[in-house]
């Protein structure tokens, strides 16, 4: 039974190593439980309700995989997608959060529909393989600087723009969470940056940072939903702007999951000789389920975790390993006090890390050819500058389409670029 409902094999695989696998993932993993509601709280959101819609959405998207895909992954809200979500759609664009979450239902309903009919690898091949691994570098450092801006470790200055901050409880705070989850990650502790911000929060108590409110108790009934729950707003949804958000969204959800699938799927030795991934098409289907049900709670896009290596370090080999990490989330429901204790200085060290870690990708950007390596810095570059993942994007993609016919290489770019690129400069024309 255990084999055909999770791809657990007793005579291949131990039952004791799949749970200890699926409970590192969660350790290793967990560390959302506290970013993801400090990021979308910045919104305007309910941090209580927005906890709950991520530890349900995670616990759904990841049940969703070990019984479809029966494969030793977990999935959560994407470290990218949820800071497009605040710093770039409500910060950036001005849009409310109603607003940004309704475009996340929306792209969640497009993903199961392109998964469904198999138009995912049309969208993923339109985009040139470097773009994909400055993306993914670009969206490392954004996510670094914006957790050093919000502990006040990068502070405004109006001669330079930016300068470094004055020492403050949270800035020191900050430091010490990011040397802290530097030497754990070094060390290979398992949940080095669970254990970084659970550590950095029991320091906070003592500078005033983490505040314990009266009658404080670590275990309650799950917090309510619904401040969130389908509070979604069309008003201003029918626009260019939107399509083109739209869009961001969806081919950032993709690159990131397939990214990660592609990576574990060499990790754990199932991917096949000619580089095609077992279930694939299911992994994407509750990637895509899990998106389209969390939007609905209030959570951001969910995908498939990087950090599940750790479990298949472990021994994890199928869906069991994800059956334990979903119901870990389902568990952590009732631990909501001690997550949102959590003050968002002792979550800067992980950002800091998802930042380093996210960074990879640039060694296999192709820097001897500038019409390559040109549109590949500008995406980077320009998602830090302009505080926007979505700006620095679409930015990248004009310079690379302008570049190639600059020099000559037309003909290496796809018919999908070019009508992306006459999108785009539509949008600055009418912005």
């Amino acid at each position: 039974m255990l084999k055909k409902l999770l791809g657990f094999d007793p005579q291949t695989m131990a039952l004791r190593t799949e749970i200890i696998a699926g409970i590192t993932t969660f350790l290793t993993m967990s560390y959302i439980l506290a970013v993801n509601p400090s990021i979308l709280a910045t919104t305007g959101m309910d941090k209580g309700a927005v906890f709950t819609a991520t530890a349900l959405a995670s616990a759904l998207a990841t049940l969703l995989l070990a019984f479809m895909a029966k494969l030793p992954f977990a999935q959560a809200p994407s470290m990218a997608l949820n800071a497009f979500f605040a710093f770039t759609l409500v910060q950036g664009m001005g849009y409310s959060w109603q607003t940004a979450m309704t475009a996340m239902f929306v792209e969640g309903v497009i993903f199961i529909l392109i998964t469904f009919l198999n138009v995912r690898e049309v969208i993923l091949n339109s985009i040139p393989m470097n773009l994909r691994f400055a993306i993914s570098a670009g969206i490392g450092m954004f996510i670094a600087f914006v957790g050093l801006k919000n502990a006040g470790i990068i502070v405004p200055n109006p001669a330079t723009f930016v300068m470094f901050g004055p020492f403050t409880p949270v800035s020191i705070l900050a430091m010490v969470g990011i040397l802290l989850s530097g030497i754990l990650v070094l060390r290979k502790v398992k949940g080095a940056l669970f254990y970084s911000i659970l550590i950095c929060t029991l320091i906070g108590i003592p500078l005033g940072v983490t505040e314990i409110p009266d009658g404080f108790l670590p275990v309650s009934i799950p917090h309510s939903m619904v401040p969130t729950f389908c509070q979604f707003d069309f008003n201003e949804f029918f626009t260019l702007d939107m399509a083109i958000v739209i869009f961001t969204l969806l081919f950032m959800n993709i690159f990131d999951t397939v990214g990660t699938l592609v990576g574990l799927a060499s990790k754990t030795g199932i991917m096949e000789e000619d580089g095609q991934i077992p279930h694939v098409k299911e992994a994407m289907m509750s990637d895509a389920i899990g998106t389209t049900v969390g939007s609905m709670m209030g959570s951001s896009t969910i995908t498939t975790y990087v950090e599940s290596a750790s479990g298949i370090a472990e021994g994890g080999r199928s869906g069991f390993t994800s059956l334990v990490t979903g119901v870990l989330f389902l568990l952590a429901l009732f631990f909501a006090p001690l997550f949102l204790l959590i003050p968002s200085a002792a979550t800067t060290g992980a950002l800091v890390l998802v930042g380093v870690f996210m960074m990879d990708s640039i060694t296999k950007v192709d820097m001897d050819d500038i019409s390559e390596a040109l549109p590949a810095f500008i995406t980077m570059i320009m998602m830090v500058l302009t505080y926007s993942i979505a700006d620095g994007m679409v930015l990248g993609l004009l310079c690379y389409v302008l570049v190639k016919l600059g020099c000559g290489k037309h003909r290496e770019v796809s018919p999908t670029m070019y009508v992306l690129a006459a999108l785009f400069i539509l949008k600055f024309i009418f912005a």
